[in-house]
């Protein structure tokens, strides 16, 4: 399996990208993010594209060609943003590439991390989940051979995975222990960015379910524990 994964130097990218490298089915893996990663693997192919994100059109074919799963992990935080200014960031950027990706690679598996509260009625009041509900369903349009939706709530990153939000990287030293505890108590509720790997790694194999995924359907798909369909 060739795998194409955007967003490898984030908290939740690295996470799939370690899971990536470690799954002896996949082949290779290819890594297109604002900046590069610290690693060194023999699957690993970095593009560093710096304009990518603000110009997706600077993407050439050659970078999204030839693969047989899309793991799509970028991602903004809104606070501080307009609704133009996130709509660009989450919306257009995500379709922008998607549909590219669709037209080279119409056989693959895409799969989007998404937000927990995310909207699919398009109409919520809350700007965040408005636009990642319209992006959600502009995906699940396109003619993959799958389109899955992730929504992640509370997600604990593992194997030294740091988030670029500088909130994030607060809370989660505050409450790193803590969460730690909690997680085992409800490993359906609280994901780790390993558990978010795994489960991506099956629904490329054999697909899912249902096409939008909430926290426990992911756990159980990385645990498999619940049997996923082609």
């Amino acid at each position: 399996m060739k795998v194409l994964i955007f967003g490898a130097s984030g908290m939740v990218g690295s996470g799939v990208l370690r899971e990536c490298l470690a799954a002896q089915d996949v082949e290779s893996v290819r890594s297109i993010s604002r900046t590069p990663v610290n690693i060194q693997h023999a699957k690993l192919e970095q593009l560093t594209r710096p304009d990518f994100a603000a110009q997706p059109s600077t993407l050439d074919d050659d970078d999204l060609r030839n693969v047989d799963a899309c793991f799509f992990c970028l991602g903004v935080t809104a606070a501080g943003l307009t609704e133009e200014q996130y709509t660009k960031m989450t919306q257009t950027l995500t379709l922008s590439v998607a549909q590219r990706l669709c037209q080279l690679n119409p056989e693959a598996t895409f799969v989007y991390v998404s937000g927990a509260g995310a909207d699919s009625t398009e109409n919520s009041s809350t700007m965040w989940a408005r636009v990642r509900g319209v992006t959600e369903n502009g995906l699940l349009r396109l003619p993959f051979k799958r389109v899955h939706i992730l929504r992640p709530a509370v997600i604990q990153p593992l194997h030294g995975a740091v988030s670029k939000t500088r909130s994030y990287r607060i809370f989660y030293s505050l409450v790193g222990p803590l969460l730690t505890v909690l997680r085992r108590a409800f490993p359906e509720k609280i994901l780790s960015t390993e558990i978010i790997g795994q489960a991506m790694l099956s629904i490329a194999r054999s697909g899912a379910a249902d096409s939008v995924l909430e926290s426990a359907h992911i756990y159980r798909l990385a645990r498999h524990e619940k049997p996923a369909i082609g």
